[in-house]
């Protein structure tokens, strides 16, 4: 049985398959969450605030006739752990959000870098643009455009400081592939730059 047959199932409330999923993703919903929490804040949020999110996340799951879980559709190919990995940091990200903005253009790390500086390295000739304070909502309507994974991505990388290597354990892929993750990201900034109509050097 496929994963979109077993969502299917739990869908149509049956018992021992609903039984199953929990069972089955319990432990991976935790992971996802401590994971999270521990990269963007670590030792801020204990186990009773894990509690609290995995509930949650099974809570938006069911909730209004299994909503959320019925647009699981195996897309691209992705498993139903994938789609849940994102589901759950999604709401993890939500969450922090309630606490603290979670990417900030103008706070700065540990070496005195903001955000906006950070992408200005990564896009040649941008910097210019970026110390106008007027061309800081191109970048956050460019920001808006990637997907949560790359916003978390850009999060952990650059606010957090967290590095690539313990980025590619977290998301579970290959130096390569968190490599590539990064470089895919600066590109769609890069583009959408251009599509506002600055121009950018292609080095």
């Amino acid at each position: 049985m496929d994963d979109l047959e077993f969502v299917l199932r739990c869908v149509a409330k049956d018992k021992l398959a609903w039984d199953e999923f929990v069972d089955k993703y319990s432990r991976l919903i935790y992971k996802y969450i401590n994971n999270t929490l521990t990269l963007k804040c670590p030792g801020r949020f204990g186990p009773d605030t894990q509690e609290e999110l995995y509930h949650e996340v099974f809570l938006s799951l069911t909730r209004d006739d299994f909503r959320k879980l019925r647009t699981f559709s195996a897309k691209n190919g992705a498993s139903l752990a994938t789609w849940l990995r994102q589901v759950v940091i999604n709401h993890a990200l939500d969450y922090l959000r309630k606490h603290k903005d979670l990417i900030s253009l103008e706070e700065e790390n540990e070496e005195g870098l903001a955000l906006k500086d950070f992408i200005a390295s990564g896009l040649p000739c941008a910097k210019e643009i970026l110390a106008q304070k007027e061309r800081v909502s191109v970048l956050e309507e460019c920001i808006e455009r990637l997907g949560e994974e790359e916003k978390y991505f850009i999060e952990m990388h650059f606010n957090q400081d967290i590095n690539l290597e313990e980025l590619r354990r977290f998301f579970s892929v290959s130096r390569g592939a968190i490599d590539m993750r990064k470089s895919k990201i600066i590109k769609r900034l890069k583009e959408c730059f251009r599509e506002k109509g600055f121009l950018i050097n292609s080095a």
